[in-house]
């Protein structure tokens, strides 16, 4: 039951026009933001689906951004690499050329000038770095200089020539996310891309007796492999067979030592995790020396780099050993060729699939945009009008309290 007054019209009428003004203010802030969602009041279920698809848009663009930055470095690597192989090709055309037995000394130590320079040219490649001044090839040690380079005296030769390259970064594959828990696995180790042969290392150190003493673990090409108590050499050699790695194992029958052999080109990376089983086995020095020189002076190794390759190449005409060109040399330039084509279309499929998840992570996050919209976007013609219809009804609501509310001072003086 409502008590009349004469306050009462008076008041209803305040009420309902704050009442408009709020509804008013509402809608021009809509307008003003471009969102009906104001407040987690305004709709609590829509709010927190705009909280989640907001979320999601925003890992969405940085999925994107990965994948492209990715393809830019493709690019760039890939551009490198190539001219590396065009090298090579060069190389090999001098080494047929100078195998060939028509060439006198003097002709072979003019083209050795020539597969000097381009040995040059290729170690500037492998050292190349983006624009941040990253190295491209040094796996993640981006700031180091990918392979270093040593100068010694040559025989046949009248100054220093590059006597040996040694890679000085490492083998650690880079992770980027570019969709929601999917990684592109980034191969950056120049000990791969630019190696020539497979590699194999035999030691000799007998094994036969050998057990491990404790649980340890090592690290070959960067997978951790586990050796328990009293696993033999036999174990050691399943485990490694078993355990994916592009390298094989076996007990070499003459000195009963451990044989590891690549199977295809790239440099062993060798390392105790914890323990020390390698180091048992003969095969590295302490853990203060770092892979992939830390193999002990007892462990013979075959298999080199693309630069070991053209080194030979270069010294064998600087002593005028066409036999040796014709044959070790010419086959390790042909390896090192296909593993460098190899690596190229790697690469290339690389860059592909970079540019795959471009593509997807552009096209999710435009259907995302538009569950947001959806969600949280206002929609304009309706809120002009609700606009103009609160406008039209304050008014109205004004006119009317102006005539019940004619009175005024003068009504009352005589």
């Amino acid at each position: 039951m409502n008590r009349i007054s004469s306050q009462m019209h008076n008041m209803d009428t305040q009420y309902y026009l704050r009442k408009q003004e709020v509804r008013q203010n509402t809608l021009n802030n809509q307008i003003g933001s471009q969102s009906r969602i104001g407040s987690l009041r305004d709709d609590p279920i829509a709010a927190g689906h705009l909280v989640r698809y907001n979320s999601y848009l925003s890992r969405v663009n940085q999925f994107e951004k990965n994948a492209q930055t990715l393809a830019d470095q493709f690019q760039i690597r890939e551009g490198y690499v190539n001219q590396n192989l065009q090298i090579m090709q060069r190389v090999r055309e001098l080494a047929v050329s100078g195998a060939n037995g028509l060439n006198t000394e003097d002709d072979l130590k003019n083209m050795a000038s020539e597969v000097n320079e381009l040995l040059k040219e290729l170690v500037q490649n492998a050292n190349a770095v983006d624009a941040d001044g990253n190295s491209l090839f040094a796996g993640t040690r981006t700031k180091n200089i990918a392979f270093d380079v040593s100068l010694g005296n040559v025989p046949g030769a009248s100054e220093p020539l590059i006597e040996s390259v040694q890679y000085n970064g490492n083998i650690t594959l880079n992770k980027i996310e570019v969709d929601e828990n999917q990684y592109m696995d980034v191969d950056n180790s120049g000990s791969r891309i630019f190696w020539a042969e497979p590699q194999r290392l035999m030691g000799s150190r007998d094994l036969t007796q050998w057990q491990a003493s404790s649980d340890n673990s090592i690290n070959l090409d960067g997978v951790e492999i586990k050796i328990n108590r009293g696993d033999n050499i036999h174990a050691v050699i399943a485990k490694i067979n078993d355990s994916g790695v592009a390298v094989k194992a076996a007990l070499d029958p003459i000195t009963n030592g451990l044989n590891l052999e690549t199977t295809d080109a790239h440099q062993i990376w060798l390392e105790d995790k914890n323990g020390a089983t390698l180091e048992e086995l003969g095969y590295i020095k302490d853990k203060s020396q770092l892979p992939p020189y830390n193999l002990t002076g007892n462990v013979r190794s075959s298999g080199g780099s693309i630069f070991d390759t053209v080194i030979a190449l270069r010294d064998s005409m600087l002593k005028g050993d066409t036999e040796a060109i014709g044959s070790r040399v010419l086959g390790s330039i042909d390896e090192g060729i296909s593993n460098i084509t190899t690596r190229l279309a790697k690469t290339g499929s690389d860059y592909e699939r970079a540019q795959n998840n471009i593509t997807r992570s552009q096209t999710t996050a435009l259907n995302v945009t538009q569950l947001v919209s959806r969600e949280g976007d206002i929609d304009f013609t309706k809120t002009i009008t609700d606009m103009k219809m609160l406008e039209l009804v304050n008014q109205a609501t004004l006119s009317n309290a102006g005539r019940m509310y004619s009175t005024s001072l003068l009504n009352y003086m005589h």
